[in-house]
């Protein structure tokens, strides 16, 4: 659950109280089941930590000691990305235990976070996006396989909604309305919402489900829409080595993950024009904050507004 070089036993009032606060999370917070590994192994790091220096019971943690497990992870040689989200962990938890009266106070509430580098993913140009597509289409004209079609309808639905690799295998087959165009997705914290997709995307689903899906579908296959070779729904793994070996067939065509694919649709949304609410409301961001980072307007786009619209450009 965390990455510490060793944890020791914790004491029975932390272990009682991570145990009460893992239930929390999932029985209260709805998290998905990474979300909450993530939490209990940042929070189970803390503890370890308090334990270290002598505590036993929730509510001896106090900001010095947050402030101090922050620090050690800084001298593990953490990065700043993961020491801002065990600062994010440490808050939320302390802030349970005062809500929930296991603390007089909320220790983590004056806690402050590094700011993390702004990473972002690579992104495929549209023209390089329309290459690995058409590659696509190509290879599974050749090979004329189930597999090919379920390939095609996979890469062309993630570039046309920017939906998460975890949404997209968890989308059944009545999840995909084809008189509007949408699908119904179930994203982080159960919150659904719903998606368009334009006709290239359409008509390789349409592939997919009339032909394809037929030819793999067995017995316990359910309503799942995307299906492994043997039949069973589609795992994560799966998509992140289709969509690596779909980029990586067309040269000079930067790597990508599924998440690329997410962040390149997302970019080229603004730069066609669509307004940052749209774009949050179409990646299921819960706050404008989180689309800002993930989606960066191109510096050409800038520019030519610049020069469409300063009287001095």
């Amino acid at each position: 659950m965390t990455d510490e070089a060793e944890v020791t036993e914790l004491p029975e009032s932390f272990a009682v109280v991570l145990a009460d606060y893992e239930r929390h999370l999932v029985s209260e917070r709805d998290l998905s089941a990474h979300s909450v590994r993530a939490y209990v192994g940042d929070i189970l790091a803390l503890l370890d930590h308090a334990s270290r220096l002598g505590m036993s019971m929730p509510d001896q943690l106090d900001l010095r000691t947050l402030r101090s497990w922050l620090a050690k992870q800084q001298s593990m040689g953490r990065s700043r990305t993961t020491i801002a989200r065990r600062a994010t962990a440490a808050r939320v938890f302390t802030s349970w235990l005062a809500r929930t009266g296991r603390a007089a106070v909320d220790a983590g509430a004056a806690l402050r976070s590094p700011k993390a580098h702004r990473t972002l993913p690579p992104v495929l140009r549209a023209d390089e996006a329309e290459s690995v597509l058409r590659s696509t289409i190509e290879a599974a004209a050749t090979v004329d396989s189930p597999l090919g079609l379920r390939d095609l309808a996979i890469l062309e639905l993630l570039y046309a909604t920017g939906i998460r690799v975890g949404e997209l295998v968890g989308l059944d087959v009545d999840d995909v309305d084809r008189q509007r165009n949408v699908v119904r997705v179930l994203g982080k914290g159960r919150k659904e919402r719903t998606v368009p997709f334009g006709m290239p995307a359409a008509q390789a689903l349409d592939g997919w489900l009339a032909t394809g899906r037929a030819q793999i579908a067995r017995a316990g296959s359910g309503p799942a829409l995307f299906l492994g070779a043997r039949g069973a729904r589609m795992d994560q793994r799966a998509v992140r080595t289709l969509v690596h070996k779909a980029v990586s067939a067309v040269p000079g065509v930067p790597d990508l993950a599924p998440h690329g694919l997410r962040h390149t649709a997302a970019t080229h949304l603004l730069e066609g024009g669509a307004d940052l609410r749209s774009v949050q409301e179409l990646l299921g961001h819960a706050s404008l904050a989180t689309t800002q980072l993930y989606t960066h307007v191109s510096t050409d786009r800038l520019r030519r507004a610049y020069q469409q619209a300063h009287p001095r450009a």
